[in-house]
């Protein structure tokens, strides 16, 4: 195992296609910019845009922001250009703000950074405009709040393209190996999408739930891609030794202690809850003829299933990531306090066995 090896399989883990250095992704057409500007096509469909394609450098510099600012929130702005229907992201940068736990606030200081970065750009001849910005939800996925989802309403509509809203969870990068990361856009004010289609479950917090929920029909998520070039890589692998020593040194079950415990805590919560909703259900009174009493049944029981279903996956998600720390741990004690051997019987021995045992148990 070595940094390079680690950064193949984050390449390989997160989907990066590499682009060749003639692409017209790496240019900056002015005339274009202007015109496409100009038009606003996305004014007139709110699902005007259908790709959102993002450099891994910028990805790695998002990652490694996020990371830094756990358990807090954390806030950047994207530099990028658009291109038909696709947003492209080219690079990123932290802004100086304050953050809690549950929400970041960008002060005037935050806004000046902003504009003598921006200029500074300009004069390296870096063209591209501030496209969006992100934000970390440490241990809690990547969906917009209620207060994210003011915060990017107000900028479409007086900034626009000024988007789309990027959501990073560094507390799941860590325990799942891949970014976990989201890129969003708003709907217009009073604007109802039509067949709204679920989204792919993921385990949100008791506490955020509610939250979720009520703003979920506000907006909806962008498909993306990561790329990079060969002349990125240099740049990359000076970025991947940060990011790698950082993760490298720490074990995730460790790093991640607390975010391990909140999830064992939420999904009591949830257990409670589902035993409650089930142990309340009682044998209901003789109903009228004519009236839908099984109907009523069913749907009880499957709110109930729900729930339960829920839970178990909650629980899974839980003690996989757990193994995934067990194993990562055990390679690095392997492979950095190996010991020299003078018998004959092979050193990875018991990690093979180690490892043998956690895939089967996984399975």
């Amino acid at each position: 195992m070595s940094s390079s090896t680690a950064l193949q399989s984050f390449s390989l883990e997160n989907d990066i296609l590499s682009v060749p250095p003639q692409d017209e992704i790496w240019k900056f057409d002015a005339e274009y910019n202007r015109k496409i500007n100009r038009e606003a096509p996305w004014a007139k469909d709110p699902h005007y845009f259908k790709l959102c394609k993002i450099s891994a450098v910028a990805l790695i510099k998002m990652v490694i922001h996020a990371r830094s600012g756990v358990p807090h929130e954390i806030m950047g702005l994207m530099q990028g250009k658009v291109m038909g229907t696709t947003l492209v992201i080219m690079d990123s940068f932290a802004l100086p703000v304050q953050g809690t736990e549950t929400r970041v606030n960008a002060a005037n200081e935050a806004n000046e950074y902003m504009v003598e970065y921006i200029q500074g750009s300009e004069k390296a001849q870096r063209q591209e405009n501030a496209i969006g910005w992100y934000h970390s939800h440490p241990g809690y996925g990547c969906w917009l709040s209620g207060i994210d989802v003011n915060t990017q309403m107000n900028n479409q509509k007086f900034q626009d393209p000024s988007s789309p809203l990027w959501c990073i969870d560094p507390n799941r990068t860590i325990s799942a190996g891949k970014v976990d990361i989201g890129a969003f856009r708003t709907y217009p004010e009073n604007y109802t999408p039509p067949n709204v289609a679920a989204s792919e479950y993921q385990s949100i917090p008791l506490n955020k739930i509610e939250d979720f929920g009520a703003y979920a029909n506000q907006y909806y998520q962008i498909d993306v891609e990561i790329f990079k070039s060969s002349l990125d890589d240099e740049l990359l692998g000076l970025l991947w030794n940060k990011y790698w020593v950082n993760t490298l040194s720490q074990s995730p079950l460790i790093s991640n202690k607390a975010y391990a415990v909140s999830q064992l805590a939420d999904l009591h919560q949830k257990l409670s809850k589902a035993q409650t909703a089930v142990g309340g259900t009682r044998a209901s009174a003789p109903i009228l003829k004519g009236t839908d009493h099984k109907g009523k049944e069913k749907e009880e029981k499957k709110r109930e299933d729900n729930q339960l279903a829920k839970s178990v996956k909650d629980g899974t998600k839980i003690a996989v990531e757990a193994q995934h720390g067990l194993i990562s741990q055990i390679i690095k004690d392997v492979v950095f306090s190996m010991r020299p051997h003078t018998g004959s019987a092979a050193p990875t021995a018991p990690l093979t066995s180690v490892l043998d045992t956690s895939m089967n148990v996984d399975a």
